[in-house]
């Protein structure tokens, strides 16, 4: 099966998470997928295939003969997309590009005056949405290049490599990927997640994470008699909104810049929320930016009355740099194996996280490669057929690489 063959298999399987949820997997249809993905790695051949009871999809691909005191280098993916874009019903299109824009359906298109990086594709075959749902290529593509790879390495047996464990996990997009990974049963070296943007990025820096909820407790009364009663929760809640730093938002930020980005703003006079999150690379500016927030609630409780605005930060995950640093070697590796390929490497910041962010953290080192997908989380989301072959290559070099 080639590599566009499963990818375009995997986005039929609708598997938005689900943050509200407190299973694991939060949704249903992710443990639909995780037994086909488990069941496709056991017809393949590989070795402790299973999808365990919280969901996560393991597989290991022996090593070849003589090699089993290689390193061993694992590779994982993530099977469910954001909640923020449907995922249901997805209807892929491969197209050949030939510039201008891309007519989705009747009121959307992608083009290249909002989306610049789209005339660099132009002459090459794209998979594109309808319009109406994302794609799904942040991360089925990075299975279906893992999986393709894996399909490569057993056809072909002259291609030594150590053992390969492989992991599929739910829930990445509503952090909670690297919950329940059993890193002991993984059992690898170090490994990458195939879960980033344009063909070619290496991320081993990435976001320190957080989310934040307020949440405002108001006074209703009846507008006809309100006056100097009602403290309306609201109009608060948008007062807190008002008093974030505007330049500090996704919309004006790049790079290493980090922001605060309200995700939900709800409620009614009597009670009122909003949902944030905050990002730094910086772990000072990182602490600051969460102390802001807490004084900014204590600052409006002073003016309101105490106990009007609760603020309740709670960390997501951490800048992986550190943990990559002392083992450099995996990010050359990278470089190494891309340009042998043919692929220009760009390794370039992270402005998110993986899995692999928490899973460094935990005692697995673990950067983050390239699908080739490009406006993730979108009905805008693209990914270029050759982009997906490529990162099979490249997965397959990096496999070969190191040996002891």
């Amino acid at each position: 099966m080639t590599v566009t063959e499963r990818f375009l298999k995997y986005v039929s399987f609708g598997t938005n998470s689900d943050e509200n949820s407190e299973t694991c997997p939060s949704t249903e249809s992710q443990r639909v997928l995780g037994e086909y993905l488990a069941k496709e790695l056991e017809e393949m051949g590989l070795s402790d295939v299973g999808i365990d009871e919280n969901g996560y999809v393991y597989g290991v691909l022996p090593a070849t003969k003589g090699h089993e005191n290689d390193p061993s280098i694992g590779f994982i993916a993530h099977m469910d997309t954001s909640p923020s874009v449907c995922g249901d019903n997805i209807k892929p299109s491969v197209i050949k590009y030939e510039g201008g824009d891309i007519i989705l359906n009747e009121t959307e298109s992608i083009s290249p005056s909002d989306f610049p990086a789209l005339s660099n594709y132009i002459g090459k075959e794209l998979i594109v949405t309808d319009g109406t749902t994302l794609l799904g290529a942040d991360d089925k593509a990075g299975i279906a290049e893992i999986f393709t790879a894996i399909e490569y390495l057993i056809a072909h047996p002259e291609i030594s490599h150590g053992r390969i464990p492989v992991c599929i996990t739910p829930d990445e997009e509503i952090g909670r990927g690297a919950d329940r990974f059993d890193l002991k049963r993984f059992n690898a070296d170090w490994a990458y997640t195939v879960d980033g943007g344009e063909l070619g990025e290496i991320e081993y820096e990435n976001f320190n994470a957080a989310s934040a909820r307020i949440t405002v407790h108001g006074i209703n009364i009846h507008p006809g008699s309100a006056k100097n009663k009602m403290k309306n929760a609201a109009l608060l809640a948008a007062k807190f909104v008002n008093m974030l730093p505007e330049a500090e938002t996704p919309l004006h930020t790049e790079g290493y810049e980090g922001f605060y980005h309200v995700c939900a703003i709800g409620g009614d006079e009597t009670n009122a929320f909003v949902q944030l999150i905050i990002r730094d690379h910086s772990e000072n500016m990182f602490n600051m930016r969460k102390l802001y927030v807490k004084r900014l609630a204590d600052y409006l409780n002073e003016i309101c009355g105490e106990g009007t605005f609760e603020a309740e930060i709670k960390d997501s995950y951490y800048n992986m740099k550190e943990k990559i640093v002392p083992h450099i070697h995996i990010i050359d590796n990278a470089v190494s194996a891309m340009k042998k390929v043919g692929v220009e490497p760009k390794i370039v910041p992270i402005r998110g996280g993986t899995d692999g962010a928490r899973l460094s953290y935990e005692g697995l080192p673990c950067p983050n490669l390239s699908t080739g997908g490009l406006n993730f989380h979108s009905i805008h989301e693209f990914i270029p057929v050759f982009a997906m072959e490529k990162m099979v290559e490249v997965i397959v070099t990096l496999a070969n690489g190191e040996k002891k």
